[in-house]
């Protein structure tokens, strides 16, 4: 048998069913898209599940994918065995509604035995026992021996996901040889053991679950086959686990190079190493996409697996960041496959660079914090750190368990994993309550689900905005209805419309929709599966039918706005890539007639500098009148000339592209201005961050400025008139007034600290002394904490060394302050657990440092209490 690589795998696979009339469709993001029930795409057909349910028609009846897919549901076993992994490529073959089990199974075999050239006697299929018909077609036209089909039941050899399309499947085996098997005398296919691998899984979607396990049989059945590549390259190429083969042993062996280990070596040292290669591997493919690090989400996925990266780095002594040079042999490997590596390279640089920053210094924060765990587990003689520390631990600073534990047991303690779970838990079962509850598709059922999926609409509004077009489909709010009448609210279809619905960050456009008969208020514009495109709005007056012809009206002036609005992102992203950098790439946008809002990858707040630079470069572009050129090409001769594609955005094979004079080049399906001046002028309102590397522009054009400017300007002339000035002298009259009121708030501080001194009056002679600590405690009326402190200081000097705390009842509320010389602290005084002891006598709470310490509360009634209480507590801190 021939050796092949995995990218030689990829390419056989996919050539094989190309030549077998099918369609190859390049991976889908790992973004799921209208599918709420995924986090990240996790199987070959997750992406296609549109098309095997009809409700969107697919390019081809065939097709053939090599998916990029992630599953993180035993992220912990990650490592600990080689055949856990996150990442992992699915190779698939699919018909929607064309050919079934006959081709699929003999195209299985011919591809395994006549292309990869695989013995035919080590591949064993198996098939659900109640399918004759697959168990015929390998037996009776393949020709594999009965004895060498296996039948399994519900459990191991039929898809079903609840109600929904479902059916038998036909797995493929092979058998990798004695040195893989468990030695026992019955081991064979179904076994636990390695020796006989699943490596391809044949579904047949035929029925239909009503949720009640009543199946009908489907008129139109799919196939939906998956085969991992990893598994596939680990019996061509005759080694142990995925981390042997070709393109992952090379990452691997730089971990090896990197760590200073060697692989195999040490049981625990391979956990680490494989924990890397895999990781790393993820979070290449996740950043490509358009995944950025965050605590929730896929976003928190991401940053675990950095995090779980790095800190396995370290236990195998690597201190230094480093996961940038493995991401380099990660791309190097697979960009073949996924050009999207090669082409975000430099951004999934930084991003792995600055998460690794920000874990080397939370890692060290948890440190810092265990360690003030163990000293305080030392004084009070506890052995177990409680669940819900380590957990905190864990998921506030990405501390697993399993390095608490270590570093515990150094010191003879250890840890309530019980409660560790346990809290854990409460944290899942939080994140399932907060999930959407979905249907098969994953998405929010809408009355949108029941249109039939040949119904589409064309877009003709990039250059007109009326048309006049028949009405194909009339919906209700909850239902199809063959007409809308007087103030009715639902959802109008045509062939053809003018109106732009939201997508790509602009906001749809609003206007009507006129017949003889009636006028439809469109407030919304929405883009479903299949090229739909639905009219949202109520019935202003008459009626409307499905059949009618109608004049479709876009509101200009909003349209012309929104553009505006829509060319400045284009020239602000390239305002931002000048001045910041070639990392900067679009992470989001909203654009309406009134403002705009553009995100970003950035890793800092701007400065005042870079804010203004950003902005002259956009006036600038604005001035220059450049002519906005749209043209429509084929997506590499997009590629070739610069344009900017938006981050982790699915293309097809011809793209939109929109040129502002040769400065801006971008994908892009929005409306635009037709030259730069038409945006007027721009402002930047505001920078901010919105996520762990992303910031956000919120600005103005055109008429929103000018509305802006009118604004500022109505409240100036207010502002002025506040204080019997104009707007000219308005900045002098701030300035006397400053001056005034300075010298007015230092009269003020000097007579409050007069009045303090008299309040105190003879309290200086209250000092006593407890076990040798001077301590005064007195009460007084009508001081501030400003007062309290300022007379705790000079009471400090007058009694020498030893411990301040006093009371005042300030306007119905009680203000305790109380402050420690350095000898006094000694001896074991400490300001912050003293007023933490008496501070609830007044209805209060508070803490500090050792030196100094304040509290407020409520009730001055227990004033008395609280400094009654004092002697007792400095007693009791006293050593």
């Amino acid at each position: 048998m021939k050796t092949y690589g995995v990218n030689e795998l990829r390419r056989m696979f996919l050539e094989f069913f190309e030549s077998k009339d099918h369609l190859i469709m390049k991976s889908f993001s790992l973004v799921p898209h209208n599918d709420n029930s995924l986090l990240l795409i996790n199987s070959g057909m997750a992406p296609l599940k549109p098309y095997f349910t009809g409700q969107e028609i697919p390019p081809k009846k065939r097709v053939t994918t090599c998916q990029k897919c992630i599953r993180t549901g035993d992220i912990e076993n990650v490592g600990k065995t080689d055949r856990h992994g996150t990442f992992f490529e699915m190779l698939g073959n699919f018909s929607f509604g064309d050919y079934f089990k006959r081709e699929s199974l003999k195209w299985s075999w011919e591809f395994l035995t006549e292309v990869v050239g695989l013995d035919p006697d080590r591949l064993y299929p198996s098939v659900y026992l109640e399918d004759d018909e697959a168990f015929d077609i390998w037996n009776k036209e393949i020709g594999i021996p009965k004895e060498r089909i296996f039948h399994f039941g519900k459990e191991d050899n039929f898809w079903e996901h609840g109600s929904g399309p479902c059916g038998p499947c036909s797995e493929i085996y092979y058998d990798r040889g004695e040195k893989y098997g468990c030695g026992k005398p019955d081991c064979t296919v179904g076994c636990e053991c390695d020796r006989y691998m699943e490596i391809w899984n044949n579904v047949f979607t035929q029925f239909e679950n009503d949720g009640h396990n009543n199946y009908t049989e489907l008129e139109q059945k799919n196939i939906d086959t998956g085969m991992g590549i990893e598994r596939l390259a680990c019996i061509v190429q005759d080694v142990d686990s995925m981390f042997d083969i070709d393109t992952i042993k090379v990452l691997r062996e730089h971990v090896c190079r990197i760590t200073g280990t060697n692989y195999g070596e040490s049981s625990s040292a391979d956990v680490s190493i494989r924990v890397i290669t895999d990781h790393i591997r993820s979070v290449c493919f996740m950043i490509s996409d358009g995944i950025m690090p965050s605590n929730e989400g896929r976003g928190y996925v991401l940053r675990r697996l950095l995090r779980r990266a790095c800190r396995h780095g370290r236990l195998l002594g690597v201190e230094r960041k480093f996961l940038t040079e493995l991401a380099e042999t990660v791309i190097e490997g697979s960009k073949d496959g996924y050009p999207e590596l090669e082409e975000k390279k430099d951004f999934i640089f930084n991003i792995i660079s600055k998460e690794e920053d920000q874990f080397n210094n939370t890692i060290d924060q948890g440190l810092g914090i265990l360690k003030d765990l163990k000293a305080e587990m030392v004084k009070t003689g506890a052995k177990t750190l409680s669940g819900e520390e380590a957990f905190k631990l864990y998921d506030t600073y990405g501390f697993p368990l399993d390095l608490t534990k270590e570093i515990l047991e150094e010191e003879g303690m250890d840890v309530d994993e019980a409660g560790f779970k346990a809290a854990m838990e409460v944290q899942r079962e939080q994140a399932r309550k907060a999930r959407k509850v979905t249907n098969y598709m994953g998405a929010d059922v809408t009355v949108y689900e029941s249109i039939d999926p040949s119904v589409t609409s064309e877009f003709v509004g990039y250059d007109n905005l009326e048309a006049v077009s028949k009405i194909t489909v009339l919906t209700s709010e909850d239902e199809l209805v063959d007409a809308l009448s007087d103030g009715q609210k639902g959802t109008i279809f045509t062939e053809q419309t003018p109106f732009y619905a939201t997508s790509g960050g602009q906001e749809a456009d609003c206007g009507v929709i006129t017949c003889p008969e009636g006028e439809f208020v469109v407030e919304d514009v929405v883009k479903l599966l299949g090229g739909k495109i639905g009219h949202i709005g109520y019935m202003a007056k008459g009626m409307m039918k499905t059949g009618d012809t109608v004049s479709l009206q876009v509101n200009e002036e909003q349209r012309r706005l929104s553009a505006r609005n829509h060319s400045a992102t284009h020239l602000l992203h390239k305002a931002l890539r000048t001045v910041l950098g070639t990392h900067v790439e679009q992470a989001g946008s909203s654009v309406n007639a009134d403002r705009l809002r553009f995100d970003f990858s950035h890793f800092s707040a701007m400065t005042k500098e870079e804010l203004k630079e950003v902005e002259d470069l956009v006036n600038e572009s604005i001035s220059q009148a450049y002519p906005v050129i749209v043209k429509n090409m084929p997506i590499e001769e997009a590629k070739k000339t610069g344009a900017q594609a938006l981050f982790g955005e699915k293309y097809g094979d011809i793209v939109r592209v929109v040129n502002m004079g040769d400065y801006s080049i971008e994908f892009c399906g929005g409306t635009h201005v037709a030259n730069t001046c038409e945006i007027g002028a721009f402002k930047i309102l505001s920078e901010s961050g919105v996520a762990a590397g992303v910031r956000r522009i919120e600005a103005l054009t055109s008429k929103g400025l000018i509305r802006y400017f009118n604004n500022l300007e109505a409240k100036l002339h207010e502002a002025a008139a506040l204080l019997k000035a104009v707007p000219d002298t308005l900045t002098e009259k701030i300035s006397h007034l400053q001056a005034e009121n300075k010298e007015l708030h230092s009269e003020l501080e000097s007579l409050k600290s007069k009045q303090a001194k008299e309040a105190m009056g003879d309290a200086g002679n209250q000092v006593e002394e407890v076990k040798g600590v001077k301590l005064l405690a007195a009460s007084l009326q009508g001081v501030d904490m400003n007062g309290l402190r300022s007379l705790g200081d000079q009471m400090k000097e007058k009694i020498g060394e030893g411990v301040v705390v006093l009371a005042s009842e300030n306007e119905g509320k009680v203000n305790l302050m109380a402050t420690a010389t350095e000898e006094a602290m000694k001896k074991g005084a400490h300001a912050g657990n003293l007023i933490k002891a008496i501070a609830s006598c007044v209805g209060g709470g508070g803490g500090g440092r050792p030196n100094m310490a304040q509290a407020g509360g409520k009730n001055p009634a227990g004033i008395a209490e609280a400094l009654g209480k004092v002697k007792e507590v400095l007693e009791g801190q006293i050593q």
